[in-house]
């Protein structure tokens, strides 16, 4: 529940203009949350002067005063650090920090989400990756056999990644530990779950931005989503939630590469109305 302190509260309004489901009322010139349509988004906490809106519902340690030299990041600064962002498939044999990682979940947990659903779930993959590497490569096989011994038009589009899978699955199982062309040996992996697959692509993209900010490397396979669709065995063994679907698979680990600059990329395509 929202509440609000009325021995602080000097009604001046801001969190009434703020209020987007319009829950909150001014009664004999004290700010009065209803909390009828509130959908805890926490603007309201946010914006007022004295401090005096607090929630019952999170923990109110996560609120922080706004101070401009810590919040604040140059604009060039930012954009030079997301250009030079690089996606990674050289690690080094070493185990990232579970504070670390933490710090990376952080930043999914405080992305936006529709409707503040919140509906966002990690699941951090160290000790059972070779279970769970096992699963994906056999999931991928039989996918890929499916579109090669299938003529529809739609499996025909996809017969040359099929060849390619079934490639990497036989040269995977030759040789476990060198030809893991799915994980890439990383030591560590985070599956991004939602009941919304927009909130799951935006906190994976701030979870991403973090990681490179902890001096980590990372990469999205789109390979294991793909093979973990459906996939009873790889769901059961993650323990996705119900009403939830994986969104994204984070690999994740110490770069063995060392990049110089940034790369060029085709002009924005953009219109003006």
């Amino acid at each position: 529940m929202m509440k609000v302190d009325s021995e602080k509260c000097i009604g001046c309004g801001q969190c009434i203009k703020d209020c987007f489901p319009m829950d909150i009322e001014m009664v004999d010139g004290k700010a009065k949350i209803n909390n009828k349509a509130c959908i805890k988004c926490g603007h309201c906490i946010a914006v007022c002067p004295k401090d005096a809106v607090s929630t019952d519902d999170y923990s109110m340690e996560d609120v922080k005063a706004y101070n401009r030299e810590r919040f604040s990041i140059d604009s060039d600064t930012l954009l030079n650090f997301i250009k030079f962002r690089r996606t990674v498939r050289q690690f080094k044999d070493k185990e990232v920090e579970e504070e670390k990682i933490a710090k990376i979940i952080e930043a999914g947990r405080f992305t936006q989400t529709g409707s503040n659903m919140q509906d966002v779930s990690y699941i951090v993959v160290r000790e059972g990756l070779d279970k769970l590497k096992a699963l994906a490569f056999e999931s991928i096989k039989t996918m890929s056999e499916y579109v090669l011994n299938n003529r529809t038009l739609e499996t025909r589009m996809y017969k040359r990644y099929a060849k390619m899978l079934i490639k990497m699955y036989e040269e995977y199982k030759e040789n476990p530990s060198v030809n893991d062309r799915l994980f890439f040996n990383a030591p560590a992996v985070i599956i991004v779950t939602a009941g919304s697959p927009v909130d799951g692509a935006l906190a994976s993209s701030n979870m991403e931005l973090m990681a490179d900010a902890l001096g980590l490397g990372t990469f999205f396979s789109g390979f294991f989503v793909k093979s973990a669709k459906d996939n009873k065995e790889i769901i059961d063994f993650l323990g996705v939630k119900k009403r939830k679907e994986i969104v994204t698979c984070m690999i994740l680990g110490y770069a063995d590469v060392k990049y110089l600059r940034t790369v060029p990329r085709k002009k924005a395509d953009v219109s003006w109305k």
